[in-house]
């Protein structure tokens, strides 16, 4: 009880909004000081709209072929939800189609060296996903196969309780709330959810829940997904599109674009440090891998400093004695926590120099193909333009 009115505090009623939660009206009357609640929009409604409108994807099963009896493969459904946080479907793609090619199945990933899966997602950022990745592929495999519940689902690494919802419901049509970040977006609009977010996270979550269906769950939540992602967009959305747009709270106040609310960012701490790109006369470039544990964990760069707080790195630590040279325009790299500033530094080196302990040299040819992030790419391209480029 305490909850279902707490969730009614956070919502301000649309004029056009008519009063269906009736199983929870009869235990509460749903009046608070910000009137009744809203009514929910009919699911029926958007699946309708899904049917039509539904995006092709090469890891989706289409609704027609869903009704046909075509059952989603639950690993295509994990490794695309995998690799869609914190990254677009435009970039995904490629990346989704190459692993796909490479890996059909989740016991030949098992399978594979996973320096090999770290090479394969590097690009795709937040590095500790593909490390996950690489776990959850080998705890699956060994377990014969994907759970079919949420809960079962979160037991797995990097399977979280949105990641874990979101295969349930597609790949096994379980009835759970999948609530990603354009979820948040329609259903702050359609009930003007006044709390910003992320404070507003849990009632939305009520929400979502309440209108979630029985039937075709895993239909709804992709329909969601396609409804905040191409009509209720965060700028500019095409309201007169919208199947849901006659019981929009924030349409029918004209204030779209105000919502979800969102409170006061943070400055991101600054950080510096040093990088320092070694290249042979023969176009090798020294590189190392970085401890498995923290940011940017297993993954490749070229030597380098800490990466202190402020933005003055730490001063005479080269890896070695060599003609270093600094790079006019330092590496600008914002990460989610913080912003770094890398000055870049190279030096020639003979095709003889023996890579140090624990360092290797890549080939020119070699290079491209590396478990590089993105800082990483950014500095070695400072000092060698074109020099991570795949080519053709």
């Amino acid at each position: 009880m305490t909850s279902d009115v707490a969730v009614l505090r956070q919502i301000k009623p649309g004029p056009r909004q008519r009063f269906l939660f009736a199983g929870l009206a009869h235990r509460t009357r749903l009046i608070d000081n910000t009137g009744m609640i809203p009514a929910p929009p009919s699911p029926d409604t958007l699946l309708a709209w899904y049917d039509r409108h539904a995006r092709k994807l090469p890891w989706r099963t289409g609704p027609a072929e869903r009704k046909a009896g075509v059952r989603p493969d639950p690993y295509r459904v994990w490794l695309s939800e995998i690799m869609l946080q914190q990254t677009n479907v435009t970039t995904v793609k490629p990346y989704f189609d190459a692993f796909l090619a490479r890996w059909p199945t989740v016991g030949e990933l098992a399978a594979a060296p996973v320096e090999e899966v770290m090479k394969a997602w590097a690009g795709l950022g937040y590095y500790s996903r593909a490390r996950n990745l690489k776990a959850c592929a080998d705890a699956v495999a060994a377990g014969g196969g994907f759970p079919a519940t949420s809960a079962a689902l979160r037991e797995l690494p990097g399977i979280g309780e949105y990641t874990a919802a979101a295969i349930a419901a597609i790949a096994y049509d379980e009835p759970a709330a999948v609530v990603d970040g354009n979820v948040e977006r329609v259903l702050a609009r359609v009930f003007r959810v006044e709390t910003p977010l992320p404070a507003a996270k849990k009632p939305i979550r009520a929400l979502q829940e309440r209108l979630t269906p029985k039937r075709r769950a895993g239909d709804y939540a992709q329909a969601m997904m396609d409804l905040g992602a191409t009509i209720c967009t965060p700028k500019r959305p095409a309201c007169s599109l919208c199947p849901w747009n006659d019981g929009c709270a924030a349409h029918a106040a004209g204030m779209e674009e105000d919502y979800p609310r969102r409170g006061e960012k943070s400055e991101r701490p600054e950080r510096a440090g040093a990088a320092y790109v070694a290249v042979r006369t023969d176009g090798a470039v020294l590189l190392r891998r970085r401890p498995d544990k923290g940011l940017l964990g297993g993954m490749t760069e070229v030597p380098g400093t800490e990466w202190v707080q402020g933005l003055e790195p730490m001063r005479d630590a080269p890896p070695f004695a060599a003609g270093w040279q600094r790079v006019n325009a330092p590496v600008i790299h914002i990460f989610t926590h913080f912003r770094l500033t890398l000055s870049v530094w190279t030096a020639p080196l003979p095709a003889s120099f023996a890579a140090p302990s624990g360092h290797w040299w890549a080939s020119a040819d070699e290079l491209p193909h590396e478990a590089l992030p993105s800082v990483m790419k950014k500095a070695i391209e400072a000092a060698l333009p074109g020099a991570t480029r795949k080519r053709r």
